[in-house]
């Protein structure tokens, strides 16, 4: 019996025991669709985080007060100096810090802006025009800060677009006026859409120069002239470490620190934060995907049960076959086979299933799910060597039966 004759006999046995082949596809078939998921989310979450991540800024330092390690968090209360508006000079100071292109104070306080009778409630960044370039922001209407509104401690602002659809539904922004703490500030920008982080919406704020800030909130705030953060852009990828090593190096003489271990401020290289976050991802992907894993293992375990009963139940056509000249290896070939075919069909199914749950649940949660090509050519071939695999045991079982023993059999 040639081998398409063997797969043709095969064919017809599956098909005469279609419940039975049909529950043990299914097995399979949800390994398959668990691994195809599996592995979707992980890559698509990795995807976001760069996304998200690249959307704060490029080739961007967050200088934070406060030390990381011994148990405090970076940029915790504590006995620690301020950053201050004159650090954030300082680092501007192409001269000191050549390798940064742009030093950008923040000073960030939760305000209420009023427009009329429409208001939210918002974070409000005192910073300078630096702000858009460290953190990859353009404008979609109007300009953004200005060093001019710097020099003169201009009562001006540039909001999010939410912050701009919310106080001024279907008008134009750029000239309006939004009342914070009782003072009138004027609208001169709307920024581009940003979207949301894990950490913050990107739409919903507003800038204002840090010299306008500071006068407003510095002096009697929580913040008493201290700055939450100090954003850097390095002049390029490759220019981070230098970067680096010339904002740590100056932030020590400001500070005073001669002890590395004492130092009262953290530098955190956005590309640390990346590689942070992926790594949880890429975890967490793996331990599901061995939970997939199991699952096409259960799968695996079913082909070979389903097969060896199988074998038990035609043990009189095995006889009658090798009575009549059918080698061993024809019989053992004949049921790998079949149990090859079942995993094939558990495979196709459980990917055309797996791509289009992919499809929905992006919809339905909002959380990209990327369909991995890698991924479903390897599950394929996967099912396919389960069948394999798990058909070997029943097959050489087949295939060891004595026909005279075998034609005895009721």
């Amino acid at each position: 019996m040639n081998w398409a004759q063997t797969l043709r006999v095969a064919v017809e046995s599956l098909a005469d025991r279609r419940a039975r082949s049909a529950l043990t596809v299914l097995g399979i078939l949800i390994g398959i669709v668990a691994v195809i998921l599996t592995v979707g989310l992980g890559q698509g979450a990795q995807g976001t985080i760069s996304s998200e991540l690249s959307s704060l800024g490029t080739n961007l330092l967050i200088i934070t007060p406060g030390a990381a390690g011994a148990g405090q968090q970076a940029g915790a209360p504590g006995i620690v100096s301020p950053l201050t508006l004159a650090d954030a000079n300082a680092l501007a100071n192409h001269l000191d810090v050549p390798s940064v292109s742009v030093a950008a104070p923040v000073a960030q306080t939760n305000a209420t802006l009023v427009a009329g009778i429409n208001s939210m409630t918002a974070p409000l960044i005192g910073t300078t025009p630096g702000w858009l370039t460290a953190r990859n922001r353009t404008t979609a209407a109007g300009q953004g800060l200005t060093q001019a509104q710097l020099s003169s401690d201009a009562h001006d602002i540039v909001i999010g677009s939410q912050v701009a659809q919310t106080l001024f539904p279907g008008t134009a922004a750029v000239g309006q006026t939004i009342t914070i703490v009782g003072v009138p500030f004027t609208v001169t920008g709307v920024l581009n859409t940003a979207g949301s982080t894990a950490s913050a919406n990107q739409d919903a704020l507003g800038l204002i120069p840090i010299t306008t800030d500071q006068a407003l909130f510095g002096a009697t705030g929580p913040r008493t002239g201290g700055l939450n953060e100090i954003l850097l852009s390095a002049r390029s990828s490759q220019a981070m470490s230098a970067a680096y090593q010339e904002a740590n190096t100056l932030l020590d003489q400001l500070h005073h620190i001669t002890n590395p271990s004492q130092a009262d401020f953290t530098i955190i290289p956005q590309t640390s934060l990346l590689s942070a976050k992926t790594q949880i991802t890429r975890t967490l992907t793996i331990l599901l995907a061995g939970i997939a894993a199991i699952a096409l293992l259960v799968g695996g375990i079913g082909v070979m049960n389903i097969m060896l009963v199988s074998v038990t139940e035609r043990i009189r056509e095995i006889g009658l076959r090798k009575a009549l000249g059918a080698t061993p290896g024809t019989i053992r070939r004949q049921f790998l086979i079949e149990a090859v075919l079942l995993g094939l069909a558990g495979g196709l199914a459980g990917i055309t299933i797996g791509i289009s749950a992919a499809v929905v649940l992006t919809r339905l949660i909002s959380q990209p799910i990327t369909i991995s090509t890698p991924a479903i050519i390897g599950s394929l071939i996967v099912a396919a060597g389960v069948g394999l695999v798990f058909g070997v045991y029943p097959a050489s079982q087949a295939a060891k039966l004595a026909p005279i023993d075998a034609l005895r059999s009721e």
